[in-house]
């Protein structure tokens, strides 16, 4: 299929134009306009990029890719060579950030929801946001020391509890990544839990001084899920292939 059409398509379904990110969504880097295999990785560090190559894909679809606000805009060092890598073998780049986060259903926080068996009943985020985080309740009552060890067997990693580990859990919210600051925000919703990926000094007195509980689960860990669900829905939508490229990244 076009290359046009992939990109028409996953910017529709995402709703790209309602965000205001980070960084551009969508088309990132143009590689051949005709598309057969993609390949889907959480971030497009060099890993990833030559495992694309090596693999024959025609596209990379990534969470994190380039261009975010803050960098420096120059093509230098690592990307420099991980842009270079692209073109050179007219592989193209697709990433969405905000509005992989968002989507009800291949959504990195849907995903996340879904895998641990949290029951979606809002959402919520810091005022003057989208609202990118959800809100829901646990399938049973839990102590929070339980539900950490619940999401490491999911997840593959240990995560960071902070909080009273025998606390009875109900009710959660949770937004994947680097979401640490959205913890007040989710306090005031009156949760038992929040769950994201990173964690910052602030989290532990917030959570010692509000009696909620906080998980960091990893960056990387909680937002492997999204592009998974994304990728495999369009190549069983295009009949395409897909393949997901997991990155040992503890972080």
């Amino acid at each position: 299929m076009s290359l046009a059409e992939f990109v028409r398509y996953l910017n529709e379904m995402l709703s790209i134009e309602q965000f205001a990110d980070y960084c551009p969504n969508g088309l990132q880097v143009e590689g051949s306009g005709q598309l057969v295999k993609v390949i889907g990785a959480v971030t497009a560090s060099q890993a990833a990029i030559e495992h694309a190559i090596l693999a024959g894909a025609d596209v990379l679809l990534v969470h994190h890719g380039f261009f975010w606000r803050s960098e420096d805009p120059a093509l230098k060092g690592a990307k420099r060579a991980r842009i270079a890598a692209l073109l050179s073998n007219n592989v193209s780049l697709l990433a969405y950030h905000l509005p992989l986060d968002a989507h009800p259903i291949h959504g990195n926080n849907a995903q996340l929801g879904r895998l641990l068996g949290l029951q979606p009943d809002g959402r919520f985020g810091p005022r003057g946001s989208k609202d990118i985080g959800m809100l829901g309740v646990l399938e049973a009552p839990e102590s929070a020391e339980a539900f950490a060890r619940r999401i490491e067997r999911s997840l593959g990693r240990r995560p960071l509890l902070l909080g009273d580990p025998a606390k009875i859990l109900r009710r959660a919210a949770w937004c994947t990544g680097g979401a640490q600051n959205y913890f007040e925000t989710a306090v005031a919703e009156g949760v038992d839990v929040f769950l994201t990926g990173e964690v910052s000094e602030s989290s532990y007195h917030i959570a010692k001084e509000s009696g909620v509980c906080f998980v960091g689960a990893g960056h990387h860990a909680t937002e492997r899920y999204g592009v998974q669900s994304l990728g495999a829905h369009v190549a069983d939508h295009f009949g395409l292939q897909f393949e997901f490229f997991d990155e040992a990244n503890p972080v």
